[in-house]
């Protein structure tokens, strides 16, 4: 059980993927992080020596300090942001509890492979609504998200060291049947039950395979739809990300819900 000011694997996880989740730092020394290369999803990696000199205005209300065992480097850090008004936990037994509860992990060398900017194809309608809720939700809560015309996005990429995404010929892209949405969640780490089931919905609704989820055709209609109402991109992405945040709780939560009407007659 979580002692004083800590927060057990399974509850930061719970928090993970919504608009709840907590600012999470990650103060592991060198040495536990080359013992250990992965850090929990949102993770920003700082030194326990600058915690006191972070700007605050990167945090959330809410943070939670992680080291490799959840012991003096954690409760140093959250003791000094204490001292500075930040509520701050402690995540139960370090990184080495979050490994042995086998909850998702990014890989440390996918982190620091890439930038805090992405770009893709402009007028997006699911992948490219779907895998920037992703990143931000699970990997990168600051990433920028860029909306150019299709024959630039190579070159804003290169001029503007972002990473281009849902390109034919990309990197992070489709992979035969499946989408890029899919080539995310493996690359990152993130193949838990949930977002299994979130991409099985988008990769339906983008690939026109509604056979795969009766869900796909709703989201395809909504999308679609919200296409329509926006002619800014960021503007759409931003109105459809609570609808990926219904659908991730669906996916999570209530999966196996049916519905009745008040007849009996199932709807």
């Amino acid at each position: 059980m979580p002692g004083f000011n800590e927060i057990s694997p399974s509850s930061l996880m719970r928090l993970i993927g919504t608009p709840d989740c907590p600012t999470i730092l990650d103060v592991r020394i060198p040495e536990d992080l080359a013992e250990d290369p992965i850090v929990v999803p949102t993770s920003i990696c700082v030194s326990h020596t600058d915690v006191a000199g972070m700007d605050r205005a990167r945090m959330k209300t809410r943070v939670v300090v992680i080291c490799q065992r959840g012991k003096k480097l954690s409760h140093g850090a959250a003791a000094i942001l204490h001292a500075s008004s930040v509520n701050a936990e402690v995540l139960e037994g370090g990184i080495k509890a979050w490994l042995a509860a086998d909850l998702p992990s990014v890989p440390i060398t996918t982190l620091q492979s890439f930038t805090q900017t992405w770009v893709t194809r402009h007028r997006p309608k699911i992948d490219r609504i779907a895998c920037p809720w992703l990143i931000r939700r699970f990997v990168d809560p600051e990433a920028q998200i860029l909306f150019v015309p299709p024959s630039e996005v190579d070159a804003v990429a290169e001029r503007f060291n972002a990473i281009a995404f849902d390109m034919a010929d990309g990197d992070w892209s489709h992979t035969g049947a499946f989408c890029t949405f899919d080539t995310m969640i493996d690359r990152f780490g993130l193949r838990n039950e949930p977002l299994l089931r979130v991409a099985e919905v988008v990769r339906a609704a983008d690939t026109n395979s509604h056979e795969l989820a009766p869900q796909a055709a709703g989201l395809l209609a909504i999308s679609a739809g919200f296409s329509r109402l926006y002619k800014d991109d960021n503007r759409q992405m931003t109105a459809l990300f609570p609808l990926y945040d219904a659908l991730y709780r669906w996916a999570r939560d209530a999966f196996e819900e049916t519905h009745e009407s008040p007849t009996g007659a199932k709807l």
